[in-house]
């Protein structure tokens, strides 16, 4: 026994320089989903405010939260209101979005503060692609509640697949987009 007691402290020896020379190559090397998140793209919004919404042109706060099912997300804390017509009611408005690059919009979620009470009637999200930017529109028409996050998500869902408990990801379907409702909740993170 004392023979492979000793054996073994050689190995131990060997084991923590091999690992650390191991440890740089395995933390810098991308994989999947990671090297996606890693890679910063800028989105195109586009923000069109309801001709219902109370003001002629709001004082209010906007935020912006959106992203993919993998929590890629970007978000603008607060959308530039101080342009010549900004927010105007019935106008629509272009920001860019800094973020990290995902694999397709699926939820988005407005945050409003202030006493204006502001109404987007639809925010369109362009994601740069590979072959060709791709959109994802989220409609609204009423306006938002005043200091809550409120929006869509239409990302797959986890479901079980039979009653043996096994769990298959659902890819949202054209019939789960027309019953989405918004809904009033925090955004991923």
């Amino acid at each position: 026994m004392a023979a492979s007691g000793c054996a073994a402290v050689p190995l131990r020896g060997l084991a923590l320089p091999l690992l650390l020379s191991v440890l740089p190559l395995a933390l810098t090397a991308p994989s999947g989903a990671s090297a996606a998140a890693a890679r910063a793209c800028t989105y195109t919004l586009r923000v069109k405010t309801s001709c219902a919404s109370p003001a002629a042109r709001t004082s209010d706060a906007v935020s912006v939260a959106f992203g993919d099912a993998y929590r890629n997300e970007a978000h603008a804390p607060r959308l530039p209101t101080s342009g010549a017509r900004a927010l105007e009611r019935c106008g629509t408005d272009t920001f860019r979005v800094p973020g990290p690059c995902g694999y397709g919009v699926c939820y988005l979620y407005l945050r409003r503060d202030g006493r204006d009470g502001w109404a987007p009637e639809w925010v369109q999200v362009v994601q740069p692609g590979p072959r060709a930017p791709v959109a994802a529109t989220f409609y609204f028409g009423d306006p938002l509640p005043d200091g809550v996050w409120y929006g869509h998500d239409r990302c797959p869902k986890a479901k079980a697949a039979d009653a043996d408990g096994e769990h298959a990801a659902r890819p949202a379907t054209s019939t789960d987009a027309q019953h989405a409702s918004n809904s009033s909740a925090s955004p991923r993170g």
